[in-house]
């Protein structure tokens, strides 16, 4: 995406463009926050809509990766099994 530019109010108000309201599902009420990072000033909207939009975007990002479930499980398996043969069973 490239840059969009607005201007802010003389009471300091500014206006999100409409392609950029769209993408992150801002709707008139809702709550953003203004967040600092080093010399930037990030705005984060703060809705159900746009967190979940958020958690569709990052659906699928572990695909074909390692499961950690299966992992955990196995690492459990093969301790009760050490445990088991310390028990003397």
């Amino acid at each position: 995406m490239k840059p969009a530019y607005t201007r802010v109010s003389s009471k300091g108000q500014l206006v999100i463009p409409a392609e950029i309201r769209q993408k992150f599902g801002i709707e008139a009420g809702t709550r953003v926050k203004f967040i600092e990072e080093g010399p930037k000033l990030v705005l984060v909207p703060d809705s159900i809509a746009a967190k979940l939009r958020m958690i569709d975007a990052a659906r699928g990002i572990t695909a074909g990766g390692p499961s950690m479930t299966d992992s955990l499980l196995e690492d459990r398996r093969l301790e009760r099994e050490r445990e088991l043969r310390e028990e003397g069973w």
